[in-house]
């Protein structure tokens, strides 16, 4: 696991967004295709099968693996595709702790967080 300083964490914001911009609109993309998605799938238990959209969709969430597998890569762990939340682990007080970023949230990263509070236990840094 890769630890990011305050100003590491920041300087790959822009990097960051742009990836997670992209993800978050594939993901809205993919989400159209919910309910052909389930059909096709009742569809197949009985033999049946499959969606004229098959290739648009397989297509999107291969895109989306991609952009994930390039965010893991910068070392920054993706929890929300939607609202583009990310944590990048740091070190605070002598333990290990996520400094917490999404979308929506300026040009510089807030928030942290302990490994196992999650987003609702944030405290502002």
């Amino acid at each position: 696991m890769k630890l990011f300083t305050l100003d590491e964490a920041n300087e790959l914001l822009p990097k960051a967004r742009e990836i997670l911009v992209k993800i978050k609109m594939l993901h809205g993309y993919v989400g159209m295709f919910r309910d052909e998605v389930k059909n096709a799938a009742t569809a197949a238990e009985r033999g049946g099968g499959g969606m004229t959209s098959g290739s648009r969709y397989v297509n999107a969430l291969y895109e989306i693996g991609k952009l994930t597998h390039e965010i893991d890569e910068l070392g920054i762990q993706l929890k929300d595709y939607d609202r583009g939340l990310i944590d990048f682990p740091a070190m605070r007080n002598g333990r290990v702790v996520l400094l917490c970023w999404q979308l929506d949230e300026g040009d510089e990263i807030l928030w942290w967080h302990d490994l196992d509070a999650g987003f609702a236990g944030r405290e502002p840094l």
